[in-house]
């Protein structure tokens, strides 16, 4: 009986193998899988609570759509303060942009003014310089008279009155002259007041740039608290639920992009050597069974497994298979459904004729 059993497996494992050579022999080989696509895990960026979920599992999300929102005082806080911090360091870059302006504008007319108070201050200590000699020279010959007998005392003392009137006047016109000197010199240092004031502004230009940095660093921390879908696709999972408090990183939703579909099947070892990257194929579904998609080979594993516990090829006999990819070709991939169960036929040969799978 024994004996009876092996012979019976033997002749179905040839069976197998016999169909398989005879289909191969054709320039197509028919694979079984299933639809599969690559999973995006979206997560928190920021730490918060969650506040209001929007999606669940099994809705479509299309990119950009708000999945779920999350709350933290924090965060409103330090935007607020931030931004309160760009805008007074902008309003000082401003205050310093119009008092450098000014200067810049003033320093010719201040020279100039300068200038001319100076030569004013001096041209009248020459004059009441020549004032306060004659008045010397008058107060003598006065004295002298008044010595003499020929005038009296009163007119000596209005000669000595208008003396001390006149060096008094050429005092002051001397102490106008140094102070027009001094205002002469400050004006001249006009330029070093001007980069003086240029320093303040580049620095209060770089704190000002800094502020908005941390202004724009906080406005994105606060942007992070609403979550959107990063791509088209189905959600298949929703880890999270409102009012849980999440940590940066965590996973919040598991998406499928539909943009990338593919039929996941295993071809036997002894048909690797057949199957090349880039090979035409095509992607059979049950929903379409007159309109294949056209496809190619993207992908073959480099290492061997065992059949899997849910087989996806034809021969159901236990041994080593390698994992293919096929990848739709055109805008028809959009048909094709994660977990949607499909065949495949690859195309060994340029000429040979596509027929749909058997069954």
């Amino acid at each position: 009986m024994v004996g009876a059993g092996l012979v019976a497996v033997a002749a179905l494992a040839a069976g197998v193998f016999l169909s398989g050579q005879s289909e191969s022999d054709s320039g197509l080989v028919q694979v079984n899988g299933r639809i599969e696509s690559d999973q995006i895990v979206v997560s928190a960026r920021v730490p918060a609570r969650i506040s209001e979920v929007l999606v669940r599992e099994g809705d479509t999300v299309k990119s950009g759509q708000v999945m779920l929102k999350l709350h933290d005082d924090g965060v409103a806080a330090r935007t607020a303060q931030a931004a309160a911090a760009a805008a007074a360091q902008m309003a000082q870059v401003r205050a310093l942009e119009s008092s450098l302006t000014l200067l810049r504008s003033e320093t010719a007319m201040l020279t100039q003014t300068a200038q001319a108070d100076l030569t004013a201050a001096q041209a009248e200590l020459t004059r009441l310089g020549v004032v306060a000699q004659q008045s010397a020279l008058e107060r003598d010959r006065v004295k002298q008279l008044a010595e003499q007998g020929f005038v009296g005392t009163q007119a000596l003392e209005r000669a000595q009155v208008a003396t001390r009137s006149a060096l008094e006047q050429y005092s002051s016109a001397r102490a106008q002259v140094q102070k027009a000197q001094v205002n002469l010199q400050n004006a001249r240092l006009a330029p070093q007041r001007i980069a003086s004031r240029s320093a303040e502004l580049q620095a209060a230009i770089a704190q000002a740039e800094m502020a908005q940095a941390k202004a724009l660093e906080a406005a994105s921390e606060s942007k992070e608290l609403t979550v959107s879908a990063p791509v088209n696709g189905h959600v298949v999972a929703r880890y999270i639920n409102p009012g849980e408090a999440v940590n940066h990183g965590v996973p919040l939703y598991a998406i499928t992009d539909l943009s990338k579909v593919y039929l996941k099947a295993y071809i036997p070892e002894p048909m690797l050597g057949r199957i090349q990257l880039g090979q035409a194929a095509q992607i059979w579904t049950d929903s379409a069974p007159e309109q294949p998609i056209e496809a190619k080979v993207g992908y073959i594993a480099n290492r061997a497994e065992f059949t899997p516990k849910e087989v996806q090829t034809r021969d159901e006999r236990t041994k080593l298979v390698f994992e293919v990819r096929l990848y739709p070709t055109k805008a028809s991939q959009l048909k094709l459904l994660p977990g949607q169960p499909a065949d495949g036929m690859i195309r060994l040969s340029p000429d040979a004729a596509w027929h749909a799978p058997r069954h």
